[in-house]
């Protein structure tokens, strides 16, 4: 999943880039690709189960909505391809540090 979330990343990067140069918009709504890199970014950090995939969702929305320091930083100072992609990415990396520690505790004996 990590290795998918990198690769979706490193093409998303490259194909908002391409569709912002052409449409000359800031963060178009309609490029999801970031969403998409940010969501494999926090299940990567969890083994397989539909319980902890719910919670991560909703932990990645959380922090992609609300966007704490430095998500916020780079949704407004990162332009072009690049800041479609941080942004999502920086907040997968708060959802998959919460979601490894609920993980963790879950798995206590």
């Amino acid at each position: 999943m990590l290795t998918a979330s990198a690769v979706c990343a490193l093409l998303g990067w490259w194909a908002a880039a391409y569709y912002v140069a052409q449409t000359g918009t800031d963060d178009p709504k309609e490029v999801v690709v970031d969403e998409v890199a940010g969501q494999w970014l926090v299940l990567a950090a969890i083994p397989a189960d539909p319980a902890l995939f719910a919670l991560g969702f909703v932990l990645f929305r959380i922090f992609d909505i609300f966007k704490p320091w430095p998500v916020r930083w780079a949704d407004r100072q990162v332009g072009g391809g690049l800041g479609i992609m941080l942004d999502d990415l920086l907040a997968a990396l708060y959802g998959a540090l919460i979601l490894s520690l609920v993980n963790l505790w879950w798995s206590l004996p």
